[in-house]
């Protein structure tokens, strides 16, 4: 246990700085290139190959480049010999011309062609517009969720953390050019979930805070309340990290983005979680007596 108080609000105009320029940056880099969507959002044809042996992704890949079809995506699916390949285009022969182009760098390999599917832009753009709803749903429950728990002033200290969250993780893939499809989708979404609950159990220990501590003021009460929650949030993010960057090292390229966006979205949540949503209660100029439950009178009916 922590026994002196860290003085994080002490910096919180410094650290707005910092996060007030990143999170420009994210947006110019998000409006600017846009995010690297996948072929789950721009359309394209996927093809199953299956393998008599253990198929070596790597040298598919290889090989595929070195036949022009450098944006190729070469996944496992479920067994060692199972391989897909996502790649743009809509040819109907586009599956018999990737299967000769590995024949012919490749004379030994066996393997045959098990499915062949096109996925039009209008269902990836239709996926797109799902996603984004669904953030935006996600937001919206969250604001109502925190101001009947706690109060309107929480509520939007926790929109705010989490919209800095969703900017700059998507800044970060957008800058480096991260292709963007369903897993990393489905990473922000749970990177929604993880900063959140950060946050809650700040936002917990400063509601119990500001009865125990009755004389502190707010800024005093913040910095108590994370330094109490300190240990527990560096164990928690410390050791997400750990096995995201397992999944990362060790996961293939069908985990590989997906631990890259979360890993991204976990420090970044961190971060947010004392100095978005605890500054932001600050701005709000959060008080004992917004937390008071509401005085009700009695109407005396006797005539």
């Amino acid at each position: 246990m922590i026994k002196n108080t860290i003085r994080f609000m002490a910096i919180r105009n410094v650290a707005f700085a910092i996060t007030l320029l990143l999170t420009v940056i994210g947006l110019v880099s998000l409006f600017g290139k846009g995010l690297n969507f996948g072929l789950d959002f721009t359309g394209g044809t996927l093809i199953e190959l299956q393998y008599e042996q253990a198929a070596d992704l790597e040298l598919i890949k290889s090989e595929l480049n070195q036949s022009g079809y450098t944006d190729a995506v070469v996944q496992s699916f479920g067994a060692t010999t199972d391989v897909l390949v996502r790649m743009a285009g809509d040819d109907p022969d586009l599956a018999s011309q990737v299967a000769e182009a590995l024949r012919k760098i490749d004379p030994d390999s066996r393997f045959e062609v098990k499915r062949v599917e096109f996925v039009g832009p209008q269902v990836g753009e239709e996926l797109r517009d799902q996603g984004g709803l669904a953030m935006l749903l996600a937001l919206g429950g969250i604001l109502v969720y925190l101001a009947f728990r706690f109060q309107w002033k929480f509520g939007v200290g926790a929109i705010a953390s989490l919209a800095h969250d969703t900017i700059l993780t998507l800044g970060i893939l957008s800058f480096f050019e991260v292709p963007f499809d369903l897993t990393v989708l489905a990473a922000v979404l749970a990177m929604i979930g993880y900063s959140l609950n950060d946050t809650i159990i700040i936002y917990d220990r400063i509601r119990e805070n500001f009865r125990v501590m009755r004389k502190a003021d707010l800024i005093e009460n913040i910095d108590v309340s994370v330094t109490q929650t300190l240990l527990r949030t560096m164990a928690t993010s410390f050791s997400t990290a750990l096995a995201l960057i397992a999944l990362l090292a060790f996961g293939g390229d069908t985990l590989a983005n997906f631990a890259l966006a979360l890993l991204i979205g976990v420090v970044v949540g961190t971060y947010s979680s004392v100095y978005i949503g605890a500054t932001v209660l600050v701005w709000l100029k959060l008080t004992s007596e917004d937390l008071a439950p509401p005085v009700t009178t009695e109407v005396d009916e006797t005539p």
